[in-house]
């Protein structure tokens, strides 16, 4: 890979796949290190970590979105009759958030949601 190139090729990413780093001295895998800081796959404390770090991308998603539209926290609030606190709040990941109000934000943000409900 070039030293200004940002992105791999697919021959590139195909060769990384390949290795397997799991018999590499010092290497640990990534699920090996939350099991051991979160707790298992399936534990509750695993389950409150997941769904802490999914409010906070979904959070990050809308900040970003914000900034690349210029509008502060407070603007975006008053598009959707919240307080600023509220949207900052949604930024950090720091509130589970209705997905009515969820709706709100990502509307006033010019956001396309997608929901596929499957049952059976």
């Amino acid at each position: 890979m070039e030293a200004n190139q940002t992105t791999f090729t697919s021959a590139e990413l195909a060769k990384l796949r390949s290795i397997d780093f799991g018999n590499t001295p010092g290497f640990v895998r990534a699920s090996d290190i939350l099991a051991a800081e979160v707790g298992e796959v399936g534990s509750a404390e695993r389950e409150t970590f997941a769904a802490h770090a999914q409010a906070w991308y979904y959070g990050e998603v809308l900040r970003r979105r914000r900034k690349d539209l210029g509008l502060t926290q407070k603007e975006l609030a008053q598009r959707i009759g919240k307080r600023r606190t509220f949207v900052t709040r949604v930024e950090r990941g720091d509130t589970d958030v209705e997905l009515s109000a969820f709706i709100q934000l990502a509307t006033a943000l010019g956001v396309v949601l997608r929901m596929d409900v499957c049952i059976g």
